[in-house]
């Protein structure tokens, strides 16, 4: 718990109202009650400062309306500073003590680092290396030569297979899976017209910097050949595909069942919203965006935005759908410009 005013002074705000209140909890406008901390950052939320009943709401330093909390506390970036309020706030995170779980299974050929939480039923294969005070909770799998950097943190159920190279500060929710086979196949028609179906050998690795946060369930296939390989700060949210080959640079950002084909290549601070979805061997350049459920079939340029299927660009987009409502104008227009030309005729 802590007072408004002591909470203020450690996230940067200022406090407008009774900074002597009590704070335990934090809560979205609506459900919040006495003792909560909540925060406006989106404006369609504004009326519900005027109703709400939290103790204490963290607002921008030029937001102007009625409030029904007990005290308003003013920043330049209210979201940021909610963020930071957590950690004075937020129940704390399950304790991992340091040590190996008897019922996890671990070559004497794996190199363990000092501080490591090993929990049960992981497997960690012969010349695996776990960097110092990594956490690799229950039923985890790592396979042959896989490197891992300190800091990280597998949650339940991650599986990484052979040779992959991952940096410092890494982090994966349960059910990744890192360096599975790519998708590839060979076709070939035999004399009586029944196709032979073969699979391609994917003998490459992937390669992931160091801050990289992976969401559940989102999978990461291995090269072909060379590397399949993520950035530096890159984050990728849950239920993500990524091909064989793909190249993601740093600060970039792969939204929720969003799916990458093989051998794109993704700039850095590139954002790819949910459900898009990337043909293979294009280019993202810097700083472009993709729109949710965009289907991209060509390169994207640096600072882009493409939206809709097939990719076209926000204007494009904007000018597509106001078509309909522009020709029901035009068509009202004409057909007045041909009762005054109708009148004009008669008055001859």
């Amino acid at each position: 718990m802590i007072t408004v005013s002591d909470l203020a002074e450690k996230i940067g705000g200022v406090v407008e109202g009774d900074g002597s209140a009590v704070l335990s909890s934090m809560a979205s406008l609506q459900e919040a009650s006495s003792g909560s901390l909540s925060f406006l950052s989106n404006k369609r939320y504004k009326d519900q400062v005027a109703s709400t009943k939290a103790s204490a709401v963290i607002v921008g330093n030029d937001w102007e309306g009625e409030s029904s909390a007990g005290a308003l506390i003013r920043t330049s970036n209210p979201d940021k500073a909610f963020s930071k309020a957590s950690a004075f706030l937020a129940p704390p995170p399950p304790s991992r003590e340091p040590g190996i779980h008897p019922m996890s299974v671990i070559s004497p050929e794996a190199k363990i680092g000092a501080g490591v939480h090993i929990g049960p039923f992981t497997v960690i294969e012969k010349g695996a290396e776990i960097g110092d005070g990594s956490v690799i909770e229950a039923q985890c799998f790592i396979g042959e030569d896989v490197k891992i950097g300190p800091g990280a943190h597998l949650y339940p159920g991650v599986k990484i297979r052979e040779r992959a190279r991952i940096g410092a500060k890494f982090i994966a929710h349960c059910g990744v899976v890192i360096g599975g086979d790519g998708f590839g196949y060979s076709i070939d028609m035999l004399p009586n017209g029944i196709p032979l179906i073969e699979k391609i050998p994917q003998v490459g690795i992937v390669s992931i910097g160091n801050d990289v946060e992976i969401g559940c369930n989102t999978t990461i296939d291995r090269a072909r050949f060379g590397e399949t390989s993520i950035g530096d700060c890159t984050k990728i949210d849950n239920l993500v595909q990524i091909g064989h080959n793909v190249r993601i640079g740093c600060f970039s950002g792969v939204i929720a069942q969003a799916g990458i084909a093989g051998s794109t290549t993704v700039g850095n601070g590139v954002r790819i919203w949910a459900q898009a979805g990337l043909s293979g061997h294009l280019h993202i350049g810097d700083g472009a965006q993709v729109g949710p459920q965009c289907g991209v079939s060509r390169d994207v340029a640096p600072g882009s935005y493409v939206i809709g299927t097939p990719e076209q660009s926000m204007r494009d987009m904007v000018a597509v759908q106001s078509a309909p409502k522009q020709i029901a104008k035009l068509k009202q227009q004409i057909k007045e410009l041909e009762a005054k030309l109708d009148k004009l005729i008669g008055d001859k």
